[in-house]
C-alpha cells in the first residue's frame, strides 16, 4: 500500500471503472451496436416500448471518493437514439487530503442521431473532492441533450458542505467548431461561497442543462416556461440553448428540471428517476 504524500497517511484501494457503450439502428429501433464495461462501472437496459436505446449505468463502488477514477462513453451512431441515465444519485464521499476524485464523460453524437445525458442527481458531500469532465462532438444534423443536477448536502438530513472541492468543465463541439464551453469550481468553503447573493443566494443545488440541435430556438419559451424564476435560459448561438438552475435543495430542483427535461426531449423522464 503506498502513502499519500499530501497527508502522510496510507492510500486506500480505490475504485476504477471504465464503460464504452454505443447505439445503431436496426429493424427500425435504437439497438446495442458495442458495449465494453470494465471495473465499478456497469450497463443496465431496463425493457420498454420506446425506439430509443435505454442504458442506464450503475457504480458498483457505491459512490466516488478521492482518488477513484471514471470514465464513461457513449456513442450514437447514424439515426439511432440513446437515451442515457443513472440507477440513483451519485454520491461523492469525503477524500483523503491531497486527493480528487475523477469522472470522465465523452458522448459522441453521428449524423441524424441523438443522444439524452440525463442522470440523476450528484450528491457532494462535507469534504468531498470531485473533478468532473464533460465532452461532446455532435454532427451539424445531430441532437444533444445534456443535463447534470448537483446538490451540496442533504438538507433533509441536516448536512452541509462547509468544506469540499469540486470542478465541473464542460466542451461541446459541432463539426470542427467549439460550440459551447463552461467552467464551474466551487472550492474552500462552499456553503459559505453559496451563500453570497452574487452566487448562489444560499441555493444547495443547482443543475445545467444544454440542448443542441438545429431548432433549439423553438424549445426556448418553453424552456423559460419549465424553470421559472428558478433558472435563466438563453439561445446562446444558433442551435445552443443553454439554462442554469438554484433551488433551495434537491427536492425543490426536481419540481424544476423534470418539466424542464420533459420539455426538451419531448418525452417522460427516465424511470430510474421515479422509482
Amino acid at each position: 500500500m503506498t502513502r499519500n504524500t499530501a497527508s502522510g497517511l496510507p492510500r486506500q484501494p480505490r475504485a476504477r471503472g471504465r464503460m464504452d457503450v454505443a447505439a445503431k439502428v436496426r429493424a427500425g429501433r435504437s439497438r446495442i451496436a458495442d458495449l465494453h464495461q470494465v471495473g465499478s462501472f456497469k450497463a443496465l437496459f431496463p425493457h420498454g416500448n420506446s425506439q430509443a436505446l435505454h442504458v442506464v449505468t450503475l457504480n458498483t463502488a457505491g459512490g466516488v471518493t478521492g482518488g477513484d477514477r471514471f470514465y464513461l462513453s457513449a456513442r450514437a451512431e447514424a439515426q439511432a437514439h440513446m437515451v442515457l441515465t443513472t440507477q440513483a444519485a451519485e454520491r461523492i464521499y469525503r477524500a483523503q487530503p491531497g486527493e480528487i476524485g475523477q469522472v470522465r464523460t465523452r458522448l459522441s453524437v453521428a449524423a441524424g442521431a441523438r443522444l439524452d445525458w440525463v442522470p440523476q442527481e450528484t450528491i457532494l458531500f462535507d469534504h468531498a473532492a470531485l473533478d468532473r469532465r464533460l465532452e461532446a462532438d455532435v454532427a451539424p444534423d445531430g441532437r444533444l441533450l445534456a443535463v447534470e443536477p448537483l446538490i451540496l448536502g442533504r438538507a433533509a438530513m441536516g448536512e452541509a458542505v462547509d468544506s469540499g472541492h469540486f470542478t465541473d468543465r464542460w466542451r461541446i463541439r459541432r463539426g470542427d467548431e467549439l460550440i459551447f464551453a463552461d467552467n464551474l469550481r466551487l472550492s474552500g468553503p462552499i456553503q459559505s461561497v453559496m451563500a453570497a447573493t452574487a452566487v448562489g443566494g444560499g441555493a444547495r443545488a443547482m443543475a445545467s442543462l444544454l440542448l443542441v440541435a438545429p431548432d433549439a430556438d423553438l424549445y426556448l419559451d418553453r424552456l423559460r416556461a419549465a424553470l421559472g424564476a428558478a433558472g435563466g435560459a438563453s439561445l446562446i448561438r444558433p442551435g445552443v440553448l443553454y439554462a442554469r438552475c438554484l433551488a433551495a435543495d434537491g427536492f425543490i430542483l426536481r419540481r424544476h428540471i423534470i418539466p424542464a427535461i420533459q420539455a426538451l426531449s419531448g418525452a417522460d423522464i427516465p424511470k430510474t428517476w421515479t422509482l
